[in-house]
């Protein structure tokens, strides 16, 4: 498991004080890019090759401007050509859980647009991850 921090910005709010919902999705991205980062898998030698299948989000509590939140960021599962990553988004002040959300990405070649099976060294150190954490 993976976490890191933010501060919710006001631009993130909407006019009734609340997190908008879709700042949340902005998050959950960010996490799993930091997720991505912390394993080593995306650097300027080596292309993205991930794609976004599908992604949630189930809001239990309210987020408000100025809060710290922490996201925590799980993989699940690692398949051939997708893997699965769960994320729990928090009050850093309470622990209190405030979304939880949840997306598939798919390897994907950009050239051929189509998807391919997940590298076997990428697999690798993905599928250590779910052991080790």
């Amino acid at each position: 498991m993976h976490e890191f921090e933010v501060n919710v910005r006001f631009s993130e709010t909407d006019a009734f004080g609340p997190i908008n919902n879709t700042s949340y999705f902005i998050y959950l991205e960010e996490a799993r890019m930091k997720f991505f980062e912390a394993l080593d898998l995306t650097t300027d030698a080596q292309p993205w090759s991930f794609l976004l299948a599908s992604t949630n989000c189930n809001f239990t509590a309210q987020g408000y401007f100025n809060q710290l939140l922490t996201i925590r960021t799980s993989l699940t599962k690692v398949g051939t050509k997708s893997c699965d990553i769960s994320h729990e988004i928090l009050c850093s002040q309470t622990g209190e859980i405030i979304a939880k959300g949840h997306a598939v990405l798919v390897c994907y070649n950009f050239a051929t647009q189509k998807s391919e099976p997940i590298p076997e060294k990428m697999k690798e150190k993905l599928i250590s991850e779910i052991v080790l954490h």
